[in-house]
């Protein structure tokens, strides 16, 4: 999935880069891994602006400023809080575009909230942030942290396509 994510990644760039478009991340339970992915690319400095890592609620509070109320009501893994972590990467960044990730990779989970879920949010300048739940299942911790940045990667290359801006 490594070769995957480098092909994904090089493709954000140079979509963001022709659009002249900067791009953030806030992450919980990939913990940069999709930073690190668009970092691994030469020259992703004039496209890539900041990664926030918010592992803990209160990181995402005090960084992104998710509020304390949805963390309580919603919990940590929740499309509720992607929002506002996606939202809160722009307000706290010079991007354009944003993407969230927060979830549940393992090992563990629950009945409501099982391993594999993860909840993710894309935030654009001027327009409404989309939130999204996918559940990867109980591939184990690294493989779910894998598909999630993965699936991270194909939502800022949909938010870099020219559609998107149109």
């Amino acid at each position: 999935m490594a070769d995957v994510n480098h092909a994904l990644a090089y493709s954000v760039l140079h979509e963001a880069r022709a659009r002249g478009l900067m791009i953030a991340t806030a992450e919980s339970c990939t913990g940069g891994m999709v930073s690190a992915a668009l970092t691994d690319i030469p020259g992703s400095s004039d496209v890539f602006e900041r990664g926030f890592v918010t592992y803990s609620n209160h990181a995402k509070q005090g960084m992104l400023g998710v509020f304390e109320s949805t963390l309580a009501r919603h919990g940590a893994v929740s499309e509720e809080v992607a929002r506002e972590m996606a939202e809160g990467a722009l307000r706290h960044s010079r991007a354009h575009l944003a993407v969230s990730v927060t979830g549940i990779a393992g090992p563990g989970g629950s009945e409501h909230k099982p391993e594999g879920r993860v909840c993710f949010g894309l935030a654009q300048m001027g327009r409404h942030t989309l939130t999204e739940t996918r559940d990867f299942g109980a591939l184990g911790r690294g493989a779910v942290r894998e598909a999630a940045t993965e699936y991270a990667l194909r939502l800022l290359l949909n938010g870099t396509a020219p559609t998107a801006h149109a």
